[in-house]
């Protein structure tokens, strides 16, 4: 008989989860198939995670879809993922409504396609009113450039002379981030293997709670979910304080 995956205690969840997203190609690989199909699956996966985070009542989810890197893949899969983008948000975009599910996208807009900006503006807009999960969508997406974009931005109003130098602490800090009015996640989890962070929320992410499971992204619903918010909930979150 199958072991039941554990369930999650409701007082005890976390408000807000991050997931790396990783594993599609090598699922895909693995079964001889297209990464194509790979990252289809994946957008399969996506759509049962977003579902069972608000059956739980998980406050926000934050998915990395794409990191500023992978520019360096093929033009071809590149284009496919954006056309995969395009096609899940439209298809999508009535049952998250439904659901109450508000959609905010962040990262950078330099390199993305008109009609994709333009889908992101429309999709924010129409959801923005939901009171359910948000769902946050890492779109071009990089740390790094996240924080340098954050201290020019500073450092342009200090020049300016608008802002006092000494004014700067981590409340400010954050309020030039892509996640301003977005509480840091407490749990993130990566799928696959891989034990890094790759450029993810690297600030917001300082004191959460790492899970790192084997299983390839396409794999990966309600049930390894809910064992990761299990392991979360297995942990005791002291934020440098004593535990005696």
């Amino acid at each position: 008989m199958p072991v039941a995956s554990p369930q999650p205690v409701a007082q005890t969840l976390p408000r807000h989860i991050a997931i790396i997203m990783d594993g599609n190609g090598r699922w895909a690989k693995a079964r001889s198939l297209p990464r194509l199909v790979g990252h289809q699956r994946g957008a399969e996966a996506v759509r049962e995670v977003v579902v069972t985070c608000r059956d739980m009542g998980i406050g926000y989810l934050t998915l990395y879809a794409f990191s500023s890197e992978n520019w360096k893949r093929p033009a071809t899969e590149v284009g496919d993922l954006m056309d995969l983008l395009r096609f899940f948000i439209r298809r999508e975009l009535e049952q998250l409504q439904k659901k109450g599910v508000r959609i905010r996208i962040i990262g950078d807009r330099e390199r993305l396609a008109p009609d994709i900006i333009e889908l992101i503006d429309s999709t924010q807009q129409r959801t923005a009113g939901n009171r359910g999960l948000t769902l946050v969508i890492a779109l071009n997406y990089g740390s790094h450039n996240e924080i340098l974009a954050a201290c020019r931005r500073l450092a342009t109003e200090a020049a300016a002379g608008t802002l006092d130098p000494a004014a700067i602490d981590e409340n400010l800090f954050r309020q030039h981030l892509h996640t301003a009015d977005i509480p840091d996640p407490d749990l993130l989890i990566r799928t696959s293997g891989e034990q890094r962070l790759s450029n993810f929320l690297l600030w917001q992410a300082a004191y959460a709670e790492l899970v790192f499971v084997d299983t390839l992204w396409p794999d990966f619903g309600r049930a390894q979910l809910q064992a990761a918010v299990a392991e979360f909930q297995r942990r005791e979150r002291r934020y440098g304080a004593s535990g005696e």
